[in-house]
């Protein structure tokens, strides 16, 4: 039998080496020797990661059991080969599969209990395209890792930090087909996974999702655009008759002043922009992504991989600080469920 998720440690992909996800890592590890933060270990080759971090000590693991123990001292490193060199800024084909073994392997150990989270550092999509990636981004590998030799889960791509959590409907598409892409299965699927993470995963309750509009002013009843009326209206009333707590849309300009957000627990919104503007200014340093709708828990830094901060000290680690909090509190609120 697995310990509870309270005891299991968490597990931080690689990311791209070039990035600046190992000072990221050696920050969050400095941070957790005067604040109170649960164990954790990177999945990553512990010279590369010495090398860009000299004054953090390693220690190699080879299961997740010891890594509490290790984390006393040390940041436990699960060795996996880099596959070439690596230079601060110059990403190269050459470290994907190791990037891609991370992944692989925390997946793993999430689906098999092992860990009680999966906290990822940022890729660099375009050097795994070049070398044969063929997913779009993190989430949607993370989605057919999640569901080995059945269809892909279905993931929901949320932006949280402490004053406010947004979730868009369509994500990585062009402005220009966001009104064909949106339709009311697809808002009722996304409302309905979130509804069941924010219970399970955060326990609330009886969760408040506020549907936002598309149009200005919520398309002023068809003549600013028929969307809101005749796609986004139809799907918050067929969650509300499900007896869920859905209510919209609501002009978009306006739910995210202070008062309005008092009365929600999370923004579903049409397209990315609009849900992450306001995460962003609200608490740019601070936000973390969670992927809802997965057998496990995973939450990422908010931000990419900085090619241009890279090995400068420049690059600051607290959406990584935060993102590996707020996972040890999803994995534990999760097994009280």
């Amino acid at each position: 039998m697995h310990a509870s998720f309270a005891e299991r440690p968490l597990a931080l992909t690689s990311g791209e080496p070039a990035g600046i996800g190992p000072e990221i890592t050696a920050a969050a590890f400095k941070r957790s020797r005067s604040e109170a933060m649960p164990p954790f270990f990177l999945i990553c080759d512990p010279e590369l990661f010495r090398a860009r971090a000299p004054d953090v000590p390693v220690r190699k693991i080879t299961s997740a059991d010891h890594c509490a123990e290790a984390f006393k001292t040390a940041l436990p490193i699960l060795p996996i080969a880099a596959g070439g060199p690596v230079e601060p800024g110059q990403p190269t084909t050459a470290t994907a599969q190791m990037v891609l073994s991370s992944i692989e392997t925390a997946v793993s150990m999430a689906l098999s209990g092992q860990v009680g989270a999966v906290v990822t550092n940022p890729i660099q999509k375009a050097i795994l395209a070049d070398a044969g990636f063929k997913y779009p981004g993190h989430t949607e590998f993370l989605a057919h890792l999640a569901s080995p030799g059945k269809p892909p889960a279905r993931p929901v791509m949320m932006l949280a930090n402490e004053t406010l959590r947004a979730v868009p409907v369509t994500i990585h598409i062009p402005l220009a087909a966001v009104p064909t892409a949106i339709t009311t299965d697809l808002i009722i699927e996304t409302c309905e996974i979130v509804h069941a993470d924010l219970k399970q995963r955060f326990h609330i309750a009886e969760p408040h999702l506020a549907v936002s509009g598309l149009n200005p002013h919520a398309g002023e009843d068809g003549h600013l655009g028929t969307e809101d009326r005749d796609i986004i209206a139809p799907a918050v009333e067929r969650l509300a008759a499900q007896g869920l707590n859905v209510t919209g849309p609501y002009p978009a300009d306006a739910m995210f002043r202070d008062t309005a957000r008092d009365g929600f627990d999370v923004a579903i919104c049409m397209y990315h922009d609009q849900a992450l503007l306001p995460v962003k200014t609200l608490g740019f340093h601070t936000s973390v992504n969670v992927t809802l709708g997965l057998p496990f828990v995973r939450t990422s830094p908010d931000h990419g991989t900085a090619l241009d901060l890279a090995g400068t000290d420049g690059a600051r680690p607290d959406s990584l600080i935060a993102a590996i909090n707020m996972a040890a509190k999803m994995s534990t609120q999760a097994a009280d469920a």
